[in-house]
């Protein structure tokens, strides 16, 4: 079995063929799925999905780029969303100084009240971080000193301090599509020094589709491709590498049901 570890369900993207979208998932292999909130105005969209689906799961959380123009998220609000069964991660927060989308001071601020969210409900914290190493592993080292709390740094394309140093900290790395990408050699190296058992597969669907899907709308069912490669830049077999990821899944989301002989 695999699981998308992350991915955009509630996107419009997959309105028309959400049920073709889940029944590919399931040919395969994908046993489980878990779809990212990214505004707190479209939690509950998110959560119905879910609630919906005994195979999907979700987190809440405002990404980085939404932080300017949703209500700010209080650690607060995010606990009573996190009580729902169903919600397994809070996220995806983090900083995005790539296309800076949002103020740089309010992409930190919103990810420390996520840390502390993360925390207290001893979910996961789902870290989103592009052109922000070092103020990302600022915050998180600030953050655990207060207090430990689990996490991840999802579709990982960065350096690999930045790999090497979130492991440190106890963090898991999520590895998308771009692992497959041609020029993609230097992600492919920092990989390969992150232990199998803190790796984490998932899609990042609608975005960022792994090759041979290159072009088309990404869907959970691909995330069998970037397994695959995964593999090889682990030189271990897709069937190791599958259950490794699905067991560090768990591992991490314990919320999350472990579906019967998976």
């Amino acid at each position: 079995m695999l699981v998308d570890s992350h991915c955009h369900l509630d996107f419009p993207d997959f309105a028309e063929d959400f049920d073709g979208v889940m029944s590919r998932a399931a040919e395969a292999g994908v046993g489980v799925i878990q779809t990212i909130c990214t505004r707190l105005s479209k939690f509950g969209d998110v959560l119905a999905l879910a609630r919906a689906h005994d195979n999907l799961y979700c987190s809440v959380g405002i990404h980085p780029h939404n932080v300017d123009d949703e209500p700010p998220a209080t650690v607060e609000i995010l606990i009573d969303h996190a009580r729902a069964d169903e919600v397994i991660g809070i996220g995806e927060t983090g900083l995005d100084y790539f296309y800076d989308y949002g103020p740089q001071a309010l992409q930190r601020e919103s990810f420390r009240i996520h840390a502390q969210a993360a925390r207290e409900t001893g979910l996961p914290l789902i870290v989103h971080t592009r052109d922000a190493d070092a103020d990302t592993l600022e915050i998180l080292a600030d953050e655990m000193r207060i207090g430990a709390f689990k996490g991840l740094i999802h579709c990982f394309s960065t350096s690999r301090e930045l790999a090497e140093k979130a492991v440190e900290l106890g963090l898991y790395i999520s590895v998308a599509g771009i692992v497959t990408f041609k020029k993609a050699e230097a992600l492919r190296e920092a990989l390969g020094g992150v232990p199998l058992e803190r790796l984490l597969v998932e899609t990042d669907a609608p975005y960022l589709a792994p090759v041979p899907m290159r072009g088309k709308r990404n869907e959970p069912a691909f995330v069998a491709h970037t397994a695959a490669r995964l593999a090889e830049v682990k030189g271990v077999t897709p069937e190791a590498l599958a259950a490794a990821t699905t067991d560090n899944f768990f591992t991490l989301f314990q919320k999350a049901r472990r579906p019967e002989g998976a």
